[in-house]
């Protein structure tokens, strides 16, 4: 059985089956996993969402913030500032319900002992040990189960930007989902500065990747994540960034978990202009 992870895809169907065709994938016997954000930006959303779903338990998904906009856009628009033209083909479908139910219930964090790799969007503060960053995910998971519309109308923000164990109600939730699903630098205090999307390079003096973070708790830990396009594909010692811009004409990119192997890269045909 191979295991591969795969980079955001973004509604950028054609090069998604293009990618599991060069992998050779067959879903009765490999599993694959990917980082969040199948939807917005990219053409075919709705294609996207049901090809994943329709490969069962084969997929393994995490959920990306674009994936709760676009939960938030059905169940919570009254909290939704910005509407994507690219996810009114999902609301309209006639298997919307089924799709958006289907997604809700997808974690926002997946570990894998046996493996040892962990998988989440976009990163962890650095205070957090990766079972708190489980419990913490387990506790949006709950929410969004059982109260998903008062959890999608109130996860918007950005503060509070420092964790404390004390925080609770929709403020811990709220901060929890921005690290999972948003964060990419964080400063010397540990503060998540959820403004910045570049790349590390063009970062202003002070802030930090988050797994650069010198107190950085779960540093023993092999972690896989997305989200951030503008670092692109990132190999470190328990670290990979499977985000290859697929959706901006970069890559989309599949690492195989179970052999130590290079990355795969599909060169994707998309057009739009790089923001972050």
């Amino acid at each position: 059985m191979a295991v591969y992870a795969i980079g955001d895809l973004q509604g950028c169907h054609a090069e998604f089956m293009a990618l599991l065709e060069q992998l050779r994938f067959d879903p009765a016997h490999d599993r694959l996993w990917l980082t969040g954000d199948l939807v917005n930006r990219g053409p075919h959303s709705l294609e996207v969402l049901r090809t994943v779903r329709s490969l069962g338990p084969a997929a393994t998904v995490v959920l990306g913030n674009h994936d709760l906009h676009l939960l938030a856009m059905a169940w919570a628009p009254q909290a939704v500032r910005r509407r994507e033209p690219e996810l009114q083909a999902v609301l309209d479908a006639p298997d919307a319900g089924e799709l958006l139910a289907w997604l809700a219930a997808r974690p926002l964090l997946h570990r894998d002992r046996e493996l040892g790799w962990t998988l989440v969007h976009a990163g962890l503060p650095p205070q957090w040990s990766l079972d708190e960053a489980a419990a913490c995910a387990r506790e949006i998971e709950t929410a969004l189960r059982d109260r998903p519309r008062e959890l999608l109308a109130e996860m918007y923000g950005d503060s509070p930007d420092v964790w404390s164990p004390a925080l609770a109600g929709f403020d811990r939730l709220r901060f929890a989902v921005n690290c999972l699903t948003r964060l990419r630098f964080v400063n010397a205090d540990g503060r998540l500065l959820l403004g910045l999307k570049g790349p590390p390079g063009e970062a202003p003096l002070g802030a930090v990747p988050w797994f650069r973070h010198p107190k950085r708790a779960s540093q023993a830990d092999q972690i896989l994540f997305g989200h951030w396009s503008a670092l692109g594909y990132l190999a470190e010692p328990g670290l990979r960034c499977l985000d290859a811009g697929c959706v901006w004409g970069g890559a989309l990119c599949a690492l195989r978990l179970d052999r130590q192997e290079e990355a795969q890269m599909l060169p994707c045909r998309g057009s739009l202009r790089q923001t972050g």
